[in-house]
């Protein structure tokens, strides 16, 4: 795919050179995707998944690479950047932006990996990972690894993606093991896709692009090696991995693009559309102009707790300092504020623009179903709340993914 006239080779040399804090290209490239998003937009929705060449496309565009470590042939791009590229990309199809938040996170997962087990897996800078944190399988201990059995929900961009992590229950002889502090312990497993059966059943409100189908493991070996534990140190250095929850941090993209998407879409109906019986412009309504007033500072407003939060922690990690607790606690509940900031602006607009906005073709009722759908993610649901509301106390959070 040719990005502003450059072959795809010379753009991912490009991006490969780039320092971590130059997101221009960044953007650029993941702005050129857009015809072709808008091309397939239909696609996406009624085949449940990206299609193969959009994909490509975006592969080209180094969107997976992204949180790769530079040793590995990725980019080990600074985060908010990632957030900003993945909010580009959710604000033309909210599935899309979803895949590239979790296909990213892959890069994230590879720096808890020793490197001959990287070479395996992502010898190819550009690999696509997919699966689910949550421990819902069990990993038997046997001789050299385990053997893995279990079935896990909401694999996001599994139909497209080369490996597939799977959270786990540690057990020995079919019996949990506890780590020191009384926490079961927990690994991932990573998988190649061809040791996974698909299952579908993602027939789903919004999101549909995503393809977030349930996958299951039967008796599938794992060796020791080709699993890993967030509560372990990272194996490679640097200011991206130095903070295990930091995968997460695309998540605060896709709610920004898709209210932009809705704001837009607002915006070029309100010159368009007549009120009857009056036929004046929508735009020419008093509540109109004053809804999309509030839904723009509302915007604003999200985005820049987003970008001020993640920049904040990412110059203390930059400085090699340890994260204050108050600090982990704003990560996670700038997550869950700018979801509930983003439904809230979406439903507005959605009401501003009436029955134009009811049909299934219409971009408001895919954003309205999309933002909805995205609230549903355990990660920022309002709960969450919670274990941050515990830490800024002086409480545990009670959470240990938290």
């Amino acid at each position: 795919m040719s990005l502003h006239g450059d072959t795809a080779e010379s753009r991912q040399s490009t991006l490969r050179e780039m320092p971590i804090t130059d997101s221009t290209a960044w953007l650029e490239a993941a702005d050129a995707l857009a015809p072709q998003v808008s091309a397939l937009s239909e696609t996406i929705e009624t085949q449940r998944r990206l299609p193969l060449s959009l994909v490509q496309a975006m592969k080209d565009a180094g969107i997976f690479r992204m949180a790769l470590s530079r040793a590995y042939g990725g980019s080990e791009l600074d985060p908010l950047t990632q957030v900003r590229v993945v909010e580009a990309l959710s604000r033309m199809d909210g599935s899309v932006g979803w895949c590239a938040m979790i296909g990213l996170a892959g890069g994230y997962l590879s720096a808890f990996l020793q490197p001959s087990v990287v070479q395996r897996f992502f010898a190819d800078a550009n690999t696509v990972a997919a699966g689910q944190v949550a421990p819902t399988g069990m990993a038997n201990i046997v001789e050299g690894g385990y053997q893995v059995n279990g079935r896990w929900r909401f694999a996001s961009g599994c139909q497209h993606a080369d490996v597939l992590f799977a959270g786990c229950l540690v057990c020995d002889e079919g019996k949990p093991k506890k780590q020191a502090n009384g926490q079961p312990k927990i690994r991932l497993m990573m998988v190649p896709r061809s040791a996974c059966t698909i299952i579908d059943t993602w027939q789903t409100t919004g999101l549909r692009g995503t393809g977030s189908h349930d996958f299951t493991l039967n008796d599938v070996f794992v060796p020791s090696e080709e699993s890993l534990s967030f509560f372990d140190p990272p194996v490679c250095s640097g200011p991206l991995y130095a903070m295990p929850t930091m995968f997460l941090v695309g998540h605060a993209g896709v709610p920004l693009g898709i209210v932009q998407h809705a704001l837009d879409t607002v915006v070029a109906l309100s010159a368009e559309k007549e009120m009857l019986p009056t036929r004046r412009l929508l735009r020419e309504e008093a509540q109109v102009q004053e809804a999309v007033a509030e839904s723009e500072a509302a915007l604003g407003a999200a985005r820049s707790y987003a970008y001020t939060t993640v920049d904040e922690i990412w110059q203390t990690l930059c400085r090699e300092q340890v994260l204050s607790e108050r600090q982990r606690s704003l990560f996670r509940l700038m997550l869950v504020y700018v979801h509930r900031v983003a439904k809230d602006v979406v439903s507005t607009l959605y009401d501003i623009a009436a029955t134009s906005a009811v049909f299934q073709p219409h971009p408001l009722d895919r954003c309205l179903r999309d933002m909805v759908t995205a609230c549903q993610h355990r990660v920022i649901q309002a709960k969450m709340y919670r274990p941050a509301g515990r830490l800024l106390l002086g409480l545990d959070p009670g959470d240990p993914f938290f």
